[in-house]
Order: C-alpha cells, then sequence, then structure tokens
C-alpha cells in the first residue's frame, strides 16, 4: 500500500473527482463524483481519474454484453479491456450523457465482432493447412444445463458475426429492437433483416439437437 505523507487535499476545479497529492508531487485518484454527464466531460478533457471511473461503472454492463455474445469464453477479460481502449480512443465523438450507455454497448459489440471474425478466419485457415485447434472455451463454472448451452454456442459459431451478435442480444440477453438497433447502429429494417436470417439458420440447425428442445420453446427470450 502506497504510504502518503501530508497529502494536501483539494478539489480540482474542471473535474467532479477528488485529488490527493503527496509530498514527492505524485497525484492519487480517488471516487469520481458525479454523473454521467460530469464523467462524459472531465474523460473529454483528458482527466485520467474519470477514464478509471468510466471503467469502474461501466465494466459489469461490458461484460454482460460480451458473455451473452461469445458465451463463456476464456478470453472476456481480454475482450473487455480492449473495449475500454477503444471506448477511450473514440469517446470524444459521444454527443451526450444519455447516449454513454448504448454507445459503450456499441463499443463491445464491435469488440466481439473483431474476434469472431477472427475466429472464423482461423478456423478456415486449419481447415486448408489441417491442423487444428483445442477449444479454448472454458467449461468449469456449474451451470445448470451446461451440455445445451455449449451447443447453443457451438451453433452460434456457424453464423455471421453479425448475425450471431443480433440473436444473442435480442433471444439470449433479451434487448428491445430499439435498443438493439442502437447498439448495432443499423436501421430497423438492416435488424430484422439480419435477426430473421439468424434465427431460421439457428432453428434449422437446433433441429438436430434434442437437448435444445426445451429452451426453444420458451419464446422470444431464450435466457441462459
Amino acid at each position: 500500500m502506497l504510504h502518503l505523507i501530508n497529502m494536501n487535499v483539494q478539489k480540482t476545479h474542471n473535474s467532479s473527482h477528488i485529488e490527493k497529492t503527496s509530498q514527492n508531487g505524485s497525484v492519487y485518484f480517488l471516487d469520481f463524483k458525479g454523473d454521467d454527464e460530469a464523467l462524459l466531460k472531465a474523460i473529454k478533457n483528458s482527466d485520467n481519474g474519470a477514464k478509471r471511473a468510466l471503467y469502474e461503472r461501466y465494466a459489469k454492463h461490458v461484460e454482460r454484453v460480451i458473455l451473452r455474445i461469445m458465451g463463456v469464453d476464456d478470453e472476456i477479460p481480454d475482450l473487455i479491456s480492449e473495449t475500454f481502449v477503444q471506448a477511450y480512443k473514440s469517446i470524444h465523438t459521444v454527443k451526450n450523457a444519455p447516449s454513454l450507455k448504448a454507445w459503450i454497448s456499441r463499443v463491445a459489440v464491435f469488440v466481439s465482432r473483431g474476434r469472431i471474425r477472427q475466429r472464423k478466419r482461423r478456423r478456415m485457415f486449419m481447415v486448408f493447412t489441417g491442423t487444428e485447434q483445442n477449444d479454448k472455451r472454458t467449461t468449469e463454472l456449474d451451470i445448470e444445463g451446461r451440455e445445451a448451452l455449449i451447443i447453443l454456442y457451438r451453433l452460434l459459431d456457424e453464423l455471421s458475426a453479425d448475425e450471431r451478435i443480433v440473436f444473442a442480444l435480442r433471444f439470449i440477453d433479451g434487448r428491445g429492437f430499439i435498443e438493439m438497433t442502437e447498439i448495432c447502429n443499423v436501421s430497423r429494417a438492416t435488424l430484422n433483416r439480419r435477426l430473421d436470417r439468424a434465427q431460421a439458420k439457428f432453428l434449422d440447425m437446433a433441429k438436430g439437437e434434442p437437448v435444445l428442445a426445451d429452451w426453444i420453446k420458451r419464446g422470444t427470450r431464450w435466457q441462459i
């Protein structure tokens, strides 16, 4: 633990967090105090404390979005980190605080899409070269219906990245159409086309998987 000597506690003029300055001049950022509007403004002003606060405020949400798209996966921590790296680079494009959550969800979707496409290219290469790679997806969690979960994401691997994303957001995470158009940054018509294709392909593949039968019968939200 860092030992701070004779710290001077002060409020910054352009930020909503508290700084502590040690005798040697190092600055340590404490908890950010402010709503999303103050947070957004502070980050745009290159406030490192606000950047950390963005992560602390939205990391669980980002994890949920990525988990629903990718399934239980060893690379999820890396994908979360990459999401925030990309978020810090492009947060200047966010115009207002109410759109912050939808925007960071969109970044998480973008990062997940990139990883899905990367894996598809890798599988194509392995087929071409005759090499194999073990599936690193972890199954250590004690989840009821683990077999169904594994089969579900194996089938989703067969969909395109865009189809998989809309399927996961709608049928696994239970997102509404308006929210999905914001997250995916597409029109309602485009969203509907992707969702129709994804659902048709999935249901066709799922016919040969009896273990998924009860899950599919639950309806429009297929919660895992």
